[in-house]
């Protein structure tokens, strides 16, 4: 076999041919990476070779049958197929020699491109942000496909005496056990089934390998695909020497093993995340909601059609990872790409109109051409069915001040937590239920439409009467929101509040201490602050919490119009900072506030937290450190838009405007009557079970704004006068969803994945010179080997021979 494997390799680089099916690999890879626009990797603005890793099976498709073609092929045209197999050495020896020596020729001519991965480590931004993990593991997979259509092509090799019509066949295999199988999958016969049609064809291995990601399942497709194609070769090869009946029971026998070993990788199997940053190594939480469903769910994502490159990695990121859960679910979770825009124009707006219906709005972009910018609808979301539930899933996390790149690798690094959640949601079989209260002057419907809105996609929501509702009726919820208060709490309320959280209940506060409304400024000029009585205090304060009587003035801060005059008869209004209205810029990791635009708000105030045993406090909000406080009494007027803010009085320090609390809190009424209205025999524990509460200091966090002109709401969030979105909406279902999780499903969010961007500079300056090295340098040192190759053979067997 040694002498055969040796053989096959300096054959093929004895002639032209060898060298010419390897140059023009390297040549069209090289332009189609660093030329072509819509291929190249300056295109996509990344430091990876993603784009080789896609590219490189349809390469393949040309490169291996030509390396193959003539490896028995050619022997038999030449007659030297009959004289090798009359040799002493068995027809398995043969075989295995020709293809390894195969292979290796497959790796010699991937080894020039490893300067494509020497090129973006250069390019990278800094130098060196390369994912080397996920490169190894993307070459692994790739050495694995080469491995397999090697075998094909040997087995074509064998069915034909004539060089170019074994190239044609192992062309047309290797298309159809690559590709085939994906595209019946997505017919309407097998719909009911996708994964396990997919599952035949190479495709879906590769492009799981590709990531980086070494999985059994793959591993052993491979090993199985290789084995049936060389069995194949080997029982053309030997037909004659061997009874029909024998072949068929090896074959039969073969089919068996390779169906069982794959049945068992399927059950049981292992993964290996090679990427630096493990992101498609999923958390045991995600494995456990896909593996307990209970039902089919599907899973349709709209990122389809023609999309910028950023785009194209968010979908990717979105279908490996649904490969990855489908793959934990045992059949049950399925998914599916759609673009709502196919079909007319009648079509696509009666898609735009349903999925508008489900909650999930297109995102305009501006996409930059090579004759300016077209706009370009993107529909970055995805829609879970399980059963007759459906809930929508938002793919793109916006966030003011990030770069188009960041925005999209927050988006990516969401997208486990993303699904997840809303997988368990749907699951639950019944929405958990949230509860506004209402009766002491808080936000009205109006207000909270969008609130109430977005929180319905996974929660059942409604408004509580503390003064009617019983303390059975107030266990049900597993969340009670607070939002804004202006009327005082009674104590029979109190004590139902206080008795929820005895039993575990969760609390969502939204507090004004102060009376402060921008309405009566605009009326009077000036307003003089007061505090708001509550009887809230010392509920709170037995809590771990006080909320301040004072007002945050911050110079990160929204701005209203104002009228500053007149032009004609027509008043002339401008907008300016006001800075009662600041904005909170999260910038604490905790999973509720990461990643989130600034917070807006309206006459804000602080709060203090205070030790109480067995309460762990964790302040998540604060203001800038250009703020500062205004204690009550105080007047505050519109006048003051016209100063300009001295920066050495706001120059201070970051004032606390919102707290997490978690543990065992005690209770307030431990050592006090029951309040009238509540019966007796209702007993509380001196402290509770084990609960969680979010505070913040102001009560207009989860307010929306309202349209002056037809009373409609604007989206929560949503500043209508700068036409700018807050992350107030994302701050809320954040928030409810950290409070409604008992298993810590919020921690997800905690995945980082780092950004690795291609230094944009560099690629501007000195592009052509690196267009040149990856496109000319691969064939030229080619070319180098073969004349070096040459000389030494000229060199060897040139010389004449002394005679004795």
């Amino acid at each position: 076999m040694r002498s055969i494997y040796k053989k096959e390799i300096a054959a093929y680089f004895n002639s032209l041919i060898g060298y010419l099916a390897i140059g023009l690999f390297l040549l069209a890879t090289g332009l189609l990476l660093w030329v072509f626009p819509d291929t190249s990797i300056a295109g996509s603005g990344y430091a990876t070779l993603d784009g080789f890793f896609r590219l490189s099976p349809y390469l393949f498709m040309f490169l291996i049958p030509a390396i193959t073609m003539r490896s028995i092929a050619g022997e038999k045209a030449d007659g030297t197929w009959e004289l090798l197999i009359t040799r002493p050495i068995r027809m398995w020896s043969v075989l295995l020699g020709k293809y390894f020596g195969g292979l290796t020729i497959v790796v010699l001519a991937l080894l020039p491109t490893l300067i494509y991965s020497y090129s973006i480590h250069r390019l990278a931004l800094p130098v060196g942000n390369v994912d080397v993990g996920a490169l190894i593991g993307s070459y692994i997979g790739l050495l694995f496909l080469g491995a397999a259509f090697t075998a094909i092509g040997l087995f074509a090799s064998a069915l034909s005496n004539n060089a170019i019509i074994a190239f044609l066949t192992a062309l047309a295999l290797c298309f159809l056990v690559f590709y085939a199988f994906d595209a019946l999958s997505g017919l309407q016969f097998f719909s009911s089934y996708p994964q396990t049609v997919s599952f035949f064809g190479i495709q879906s291995h590769y492009e799981a390998m590709s990531r980086g990601v070494l999985d059994s399942r793959d591993l052993v497709y491979f090993v199985s695909i290789i084995l049936f194609w060389l069995w194949c070769t080997q029982r053309l090869l030997a037909k004659h020497h061997h009874g029909g009946r024998k072949m068929l029971w090896q074959g039969l026998l073969l089919i068996i093993g390779i169906t069982a070993a794959n049945l068992l990788a399927t059950w049981s199997f292992g993964r290996l995340d090679f990427t630096a940053d493990k992101r498609f190594t999923l958390s045991p939480l995600s494995k456990q909601t896909v593996t307990t469903l209970d039902h089919e769910v599907h899973i349709t994502v709209f990122l389809a059609g023609k999309l910028p490159a950023g785009f194209i990695r968010l979908k990717q990121a979105t279908t490996d990872l649904l490969h990855d859960l489908a793959s934990y679910s045992a059949g049950k979770l399925t998914f599916s790409i759609v673009n709502p825009l196919d079909g007319d124009a009648q079509q696509q707006q009666q898609n735009v109109a349903a999925l508008a219906d489900m909650g999930i709005t297109a995102t305009n972009l501006n996409v930059r051409t090579e004759t300016g910018f077209n706009q370009q609808l993107i529909f970055p979301a995805a829609l879970i069915t399980y059963g007759e539930n459906e809930i929508p899933v938002h793919l793109l996390q916006n966030r003011a001040g990030a770069s188009h790149e960041e925005v999209l690798n927050n988006s990516v690094q969401n997208l486990e937590y993303a699904f997840v959640s809303a997988l368990r949601k749907v699951a639950l079989g019944g929405k958990p239920l949230i509860g506004f209260t209402e009766g002491h002057g808080e936000l009205d419907n109006l207000q909270l439409y969008d609130a109430i809105q977005s929180l319905m996609d996974g929660y059942e929501v409604g408004f509580v009467d503390l003064d009617s509702i019983t303390v059975e009726g107030l266990s049900r919820l597993k969340a009670l929101i607070v939002a804004k208060p202006t009327q005082r709490f009674s104590e029979t309320e109190k004590f139902k509040i206080n008795h929820f959280v005895m039993n575990g209940g969760n609390v969502l506060w939204a507090i004004d201490q102060l009376d402060a409304e921008l309405d009566s400024l605009r009326t009077t000029g000036e307003q003089t602050v007061v505090a708001r009585s509550l009887n809230l205090d010392d509920l709170l304060f037995t809590y771990g919490i006080r909320f301040n009587y004072n007002l945050v003035a911050d110079m990160n801060c929204a701005q209203i119009p104002l009228t500053v005059g007149k032009v004609g008869s027509q008043a002339q209004i401008e907008l300016a900072p006001w800075l009662f209205y600041p904005i909170f810029v999260p910038n604490t990791p905790h999973p509720v506030l990461k990643n989130l635009n600034g917070i807006r708000s309206e006459f804000a105030g602080t709060l203090d937290t205070i030790a109480i045993p067995g309460v762990h406090k964790t302040v998540i909000l604060q203001s800038s450190p250009f703020s500062r406080l205004l204690n009550v009494p105080a007047t505050i007027s519109l006048q003051l838009v016209e100063e300009t803010p001295d920066p050495a009085k706001f120059k201070q320090q970051p004032y606390p405007v919102a707290a997490l609390l978690e543990g065992e809190f005690p209770s307030v009424f431990a050592d006090r009557p029951v309040p009238a209205g509540i019966d007796p025999a209702i007993t509380l524990p001196r402290r509770g079970k084990n609960a969680k509460m979010i505070v913040i200091a102001d009560g207009d966090v989860f307010k929306g704004q309202v349209n002056p002109t037809d009373g409609s709401p604007y989206p929560l969030g949503w500043d209508r006068y700068t036409e700018q979105q807050f992350g107030n909406k994302s701050l809320l279902l954040n928030a409810i969803d950290y409070l409604t999780d008992d298993i810590g499903i919020i921690t997800l969010r905690e995945k980082e994945v780092k950004l690795r961007l291609l230094d944009q500079i560099k690629v501007k300056t000195h592009y052509v010179l690196w267009q040149l090295f990856n496109v000319a340098l691969p064939p030229a040192l080619l070319l180098l080997v073969g004349l070096l190759q040459h000389y030494l053979r000229k060199r060897t067997y040139g010389r004449p021979r002394a005679r004795a």
